[in-house]
């Protein structure tokens, strides 16, 4: 294996233990859909940090992303808090309204400029070993620093905020009455999820941010029903995706990161069948269960023997 090679298993690795430790919450709280959200609310951010600087593709640029990324969540959890439209629903109605005014934007002051999400904030992980900067004079791949400190903080949420998450996730009310705030840690979880998307999207790209804040989470779910065994089934999950798809993308010479993507969803598959609760075991579960409601009205049909 080539030191490029392995640098983009490390970074995808990293990658998926940020997004695992905090997509394993939403996919409990059924708010699986934000990172595909916020990636395309984060437009009108890259837009207004073009009009006021110029620039496409700069800090600032990361900064104006992030910072409509977090009105999204924002904006999501207050509609959600109203009542008056489900979950589902208030996050399909803001990012809809945040990437239109994004596209309005392009049209009305930016026309004869090509700017688009590709362009402007999503990076490949192929190319991530390229772009390096220099830390006491060793060149080091940026994503590997940029990632690396996302996902450092969000393991840090994660073991600070344990209890409060965990309340609010399993019982958000249990959470208010206990002092626990549950509703500002829902808030805070959040605006971490849209900060490690931004975040990403620079350093690797929107398709493995999306699949690894949502897939490994969801395979891990099949696997156990503790929140904790979750957190860690899906990491391992992810670095499993990361080392065998970067290894077959260089075999078929395809696109890493829509084959480490495929790879996390082959993992899925596997568990979709062969876990505890998958559904080969609902099939020997149902077969036995017909089998055992025939078998009492097979003896009653038998007649008795003659002597």
């Amino acid at each position: 294996m080539t030191p490029d090679g392995m640098m983009i298993i490390l970074i995808g690795g990293l990658l998926s233990t940020g997004c695992a430790v905090l997509g394993s919450f939403l996919v409990l709280r059924r708010q699986a859909l934000l990172p595909d959200a916020v990636s395309h609310a984060v437009l009108p951010g890259i837009v207004l940090v073009f009009l006021l600087s110029g620039q496409r593709a700069t800090p600032l640029t990361i900064l104006g992303a992030t910072a409509f990324g977090v009105l999204c969540v924002l904006g999501f959890e207050w509609l959600r808090r109203t009542g008056l439209v489900p979950s589902d629903a208030a996050l399909a109605l803001i990012f809809p309204a945040l990437f239109s005014l994004g596209v309005l934007g392009i049209g009305q002051f930016a026309a004869g400029v090509h700017i688009d999400l590709d362009a402007a904030i999503y990076g490949e992980i192929t190319f991530a070993p390229l772009r390096t900067v220099d830390v006491l004079g060793t060149p080091l791949p940026r994503s590997l620093l940029t990632t690396g400190i996302a996902t450092l903080a969000a393991i840090l949420l994660v073991l600070v905020c344990w209890r409060p998450l965990q309340a609010s996730t399993f019982d958000p009310e249990f959470a208010e009455l206990a002092g626990l705030r549950g509703r500002v840690m829902g808030q805070v979880l959040l605006i971490a999820v849209a900060g490690l998307a931004v975040v990403a999207f620079d350093s690797v790209g929107a398709i493995l941010v999306v699949t690894f804040f949502i897939v490994p989470a969801v395979t891990a779910r099949l696997l156990t029903r503790r929140l904790g065994p979750m957190l860690v089934v899906a990491i391992l999950l992810g670095w499993v995706a990361s080392v065998a798809g970067q290894q077959l993308a260089v075999g078929l010479n395809s696109s890493i990161a829509g084959t480490i993507g495929l790879s996390s969803v082959a993992c899925f598959l596997l568990a979709l069948l062969f876990a505890p609760r998958g559904l080969l075991h609902r099939m020997r579960h149902r077969t036995a269960a017909r089998v055992s409601a025939r078998a009492p009205v097979a003896a009653a049909g038998r007649e008795p023997p003659r002597r």
